[in-house]
């Protein structure tokens, strides 16, 4: 993305106009709007993030839905050139407690307002942030609009209940590329991965790069005749949005790579794919896992690592149990301990590790790093020292 003129020592909101919000089940917020004028409509979830709004509203796998920032002040570093996650911003729209009157960091090149102005997202601010997620805690996800031209919340609401639901959504494609991008290795080039795209962020190619990795960015339809052509030592499937249960091709795909015995490492809508890959069904939560401060601990270390999440579905796998698959043994690896919901698998055959997955963002961006360790484990099944 170009850079544009700084803004930031201007006022960020400039004659604002009246907004409205408004959930299917008639709930309603009034506030003022920021950024784009208009209306916009998706699934209304909320993140707990305290930074990182930037990788938040470029993250691929925010697509059609509206985030709520549970942090109360939003905007205060700006927008910078560098921490872009992918080539735009992603969600239908943003909803805030206060969004700052004016950014204020080195890296700053302009105004979140001005950002998403530019991008044609709709904002709305001065709402009660608070009580919208307690009442999504409550009653879960759900689809909303969020309007600076309506004014009746009886009209905005019909609109809001014409929107398609997040279950049952194929966005993958919306997201992916469209042809082949290599990011190269730094240093010396020790391993070739083909990542599956399915809304992946950009942050993950540097961390494989990093390790000596060069990586094809490939698009979700890549054949496994493509794939193979590439003569990857690994394959990696990425985050994305929508509904696993649609994702037949990449499960498909997916399972000739187990077939074939190709290391295999997933994150996100990559683990989702995986269980579904080995025989596993997957289901919508109530609102989702999303921010940079949930809980995991890793099964086979019994470490506990504070992680990245952004997840509406997980993958129905029996935890605590070994299940015979096709390609080999399966377990669950991870487990949220705020819930017991299942985040991460791993196969194994003959004992060894084949294959493994996490329902996170062990990338870090925009934090914490404790999961950074996963793609080190991914090198060393690549290198047949996995254990």
């Amino acid at each position: 993305m170009s850079a544009r003129p700084d803004t930031s020592t201007h006022n960020t909101i400039r004659n604002p106009r009246p907004a409205l919000l408004v959930l299917e089940d008639g709930t309603t917020f009034r506030g003022r709007s920021f950024g784009a004028e208009g209306e916009t409509f998706g699934e209304a979830v909320f993140a707990t993030g305290m930074t990182g709004y930037q990788e938040t509203l470029t993250d691929p796998s925010y697509r059609g839905q509206v985030v709520v920032a549970t942090a109360p002040h939003i905007g205060n570093t700006g927008w910078n050139d560098e921490d872009d996650e992918s080539r735009q911003v992603w969600v239908a729209g943003l909803v805030v407690r206060d969004i700052a009157r004016m950014p204020s960091n080195w890296r700053s090149r302009r105004s979140l307002p001005d950002e998403l102005t530019a991008q044609g997202v709709v904002g709305i601010t001065d709402v009660d942030t608070r009580a919208l997620t307690r009442h999504l805690r409550e009653r879960g996800s759900m689809r909303v609009g969020i309007s600076t031209t309506a004014t009746d919340p009886a009209a905005l609401r019909a609109q809001v209940l014409q929107q398609p639901s997040m279950a049952g959504r194929d966005l993958v494609d919306d997201v992916t590329v469209t042809a082949a991008e290599v990011i190269p290795a730094v240093g010396e080039h020790r391993f070739t991965v083909a990542a599956i795209d399915l809304g992946i962020k950009s942050r993950t190619p540097y961390r494989m790069a990093e390790r000596g990795i060069t990586t094809h960015v490939l698009p979700a339809t890549t054949s496994f005749a493509e794939l193979q052509a590439i003569g990857a030592d690994g394959v990696f499937f990425s985050n994305g949005p929508g509904d696993p249960a649609t994702t037949d091709g990449p499960r498909d795909l997916l399972r000739q790579v187990l077939e074939a015995q190709i290391p295999y490492f997933g994150i996100c809508f990559g683990n989702q794919v995986f269980g579904r890959a080995l025989g596993f069904g997957t289901f919508k939560l109530k609102y989702g896992h999303r921010g940079i401060n949930q809980p995991v601990m890793d099964l086979t270390t019994r470490k506990v690592e504070i992680t990245a999440h952004n997840h509406g579905f997980a993958v129905d796998a029996p935890i605590g149990e070994a299940v015979d698959t096709p390609y080999g043994v399966a377990t669950v690896s991870h487990v949220c301990l705020n819930d017991d919901v299942v985040e991460g698998l791993e196969l194994r055959r003959d004992g060894k590790l084949a294959a493994f997955s996490v329902q996170y963002h062990p990338e870090a961006a925009a934090g914490p790093h404790d999961a950074s360790y996963l793609f080190d484990r991914f090198v060393q099944l690549m290198s047949g020292e996995a254990s």
